[in-house]
């Protein structure tokens, strides 16, 4: 059963995170993209049939955006004892495979997912240049076997807004997707 994201309220401080990049081993926080105009985080993981409906998109995006005033990062805070297409090493060849250009980083605890009130993957949170949330929601209105063709037209707006300097449209839609496994017990 899909799930929708809860849209954090826009102005939202983004919550800081430090996680292991799965593919370099490095350890990522909010704070090393200080000078980022955007920040995107992203909520993915491997076994999803609506990230993998989006992963070419997501692809294209840190291409698009590598070497820009734009940073991306992608955080996977599945169980992996549940989901064990879903574990780092798994991560790391899903990163290789789809040719990501952004950290995927593994979220162990579960706690960042917890501050970001992520509820599904895909789940995306824009911040700007003060670190607030202007865009939360849905890459677009496409959905596996929908026939609509991913183009991200909603993100991608966004962050242009917000390199642009301009606001960011006020009618912003949840994303969909299958929910984040939490850990029972």
């Amino acid at each position: 059963m899909a799930t929708s994201s809860v849209m954090m309220p826009l102005g939202t401080e983004a919550p800081d995170f430090a996680l292991t990049d799965v593919v370099t081993g490095r350890t990522i926080s909010r704070d090393d993209y200080a000078d980022a105009t955007a920040l995107l985080v992203m909520f993915i993981c491997n076994h999803c049939p609506y990230v993998k409906h989006v992963a070419p998109q997501l692809a294209a995006l840190s291409e698009d955006y590598l070497d820009s005033d734009v940073a991306i990062v992608a955080i996977n805070s599945n169980d992996p004892e549940q989901y064990p297409e879903d574990s780092p090493s798994a991560m790391m060849a899903e990163a290789t495979i789809r040719g990501y250009r952004f950290p995927y980083l593994f979220d162990d605890t579960q706690d960042v997912a917890r501050a970001y009130t992520a509820a599904c993957t895909p789940d995306f949170f824009l911040f700007g240049p003060e670190r607030t949330l202007v865009y939360r929601g849905r890459l677009d209105h496409s959905r596996p076997d929908s026939g609509i063709p991913v183009t991200g037209d909603d993100l991608r707006a966004a962050i242009e807004a917000v390199r642009a300097g301009e606001p960011v449209a006020d009618e912003q839609y949840p994303s969909m997707g299958c929910s984040i496994k939490y850990r029972v017990g």
